[in-house]
């Protein structure tokens, strides 16, 4: 919804032609509610064994709408990114990659993780994807203060506000070819 207000606000030139999600969740809600194309293609239904089938059907939607610019949010599945999406894929994470990125950091683990290191700061980065877990290149990146006393959902309420920010950023940054 933040990029969505984005774009009606004309802060962000860009459109949305479809979201995918590895599961039922408010986003593909909100993405229907809106009238965007959404699509559910659960993880689950495919699982590990046949992750190349999982993610040629993430590749053909994809491929269908026309995307130029994959946007990851919240999307915690493994989608193999072929050679004709490599570039064009970018996410967001909450921590300061390089540190606290990897297979299981996501969400509260994060904030979790960052607060038991006894980081003194905290953000979110946006990064371009790769077929490794928080590995791709860095866009750019936001930075939060950890305050004496921080449980991890006061960290996350902070990051959370850098990212509605960060995102359209970088986002905006792309459409300008500023960063590659």
């Amino acid at each position: 919804m933040n990029l969505l207000e984005h774009i009606q606000a004309g802060t962000l030139d860009a459109e949305i032609v479809v979201v995918i999600a590895s599961r039922a969740c408010r986003g593909v809600e909100l993405a229907q509610a809106a009238g965007i194309d959404a699509h559910i293609v659960p993880y689950k239904k495919f699982g590990p064994s046949q992750l190349a089938e999982y993610s040629a059907k993430i590749t053909q939607l994809l491929d269908q709408a026309e995307a130029e610019l994959v946007v990851m949010a919240g999307f915690l599945s493994m989608w193999t990114i072929p050679p004709s999406y490599a570039g064009r894929v970018v996410n967001i994470h909450p921590a300061l990659l390089p540190r606290h990125g990897g297979r299981g950091m996501f969400g509260r683990h994060v904030h979790e993780a960052v607060i038991a290191a006894g980081d003194s700061k905290s953000g979110c980065t946006v990064h371009f994807v790769n077929n490794e877990y928080d590995s791709g290149p860095v866009i750019l990146q936001r930075e939060v203060p950890v305050l004496p006393g921080d449980t991890p959902d006061d960290l996350a309420r902070r990051v959370f506000e850098q990212e509605q920010i960060a995102y359209p950023q970088a986002l905006s940054q792309l459409a300008a070819s500023r960063a590659k």
